[in-house]
């Protein structure tokens, strides 16, 4: 977290309703939790992104820890969303609305650069989006989430050894695609 508070004086003030160390810790971690949720179901980021804020903060009161705690709490709460819709949607098939129907309506800015960075990050989240499910999953909980091997294992229910080498299998995985994307793409 990029903030000239200290954590704990930011997580009391969020915990106490202040809006300016929600905000804080609100960018920290939700843009987050959305590119790592956006890798596995694109079209409900946002919205699971959103369901995992408001339980984070529901949270706040119990959460004993520090930064990198509240961190793989969010990751946590985030992959058990992701895997709830996977769920409900394997019971009850819902037919999608096209996005093209949809406004979308944001701030001005550098349209360029702004294009630039989502082609980018979009190929990115393409690329391990190909990826086996555990792969990918680890990839982005060390990546976008800044989690540690421990942490991930926790998350995953797996040992922090196990997490290593599916990130490194990952790891070498995506290389290889560059290499043949190179070629290919």
């Amino acid at each position: 977290m990029d903030t000239r508070r200290d954590f704990q004086q930011t997580l009391a003030d969020a915990r106490a309703g202040e809006g300016i160390a929600l905000g804080e810790l609100f960018r920290d971690l939700y843009p987050r939790v959305v590119r790592y949720l956006g890798a596995f179901e694109p079209d409900e980021a946002d919205d699971l992104g959103s369901d995992t804020w408001i339980d984070v903060v529901s949270a706040l009161d119990r959460f004993e820890g520090d930064e990198r705690a509240l961190r793989a709490l969010a990751f946590t709460i985030a992959r058990r969303r992701l895997i709830d819709l996977q769920r409900r949607r394997s019971r009850r098939p819902v037919e999608p609305i096209e996005p093209e129907r949809l406004e979308r309506v944001g701030e001005v800015g550098d349209v360029e650069e702004e294009a630039l960075a989502e082609l980018a990050t979009r190929e990115a989240l393409e690329r391990i989006a190909e990826l086996p499910q555990d792969q990918a999953e680890v990839v982005l909980l060390r990546v976008v989430g800044g989690l540690s091997a421990d942490d991930v294992a926790r998350i995953m229910g797996k040992r922090p050894g196990t997490v290593r080498v599916i990130q490194h299998r990952a790891l070498l995985r995506l290389a290889e695609q560059v290499r043949q994307g190179d070629v290919t793409r």
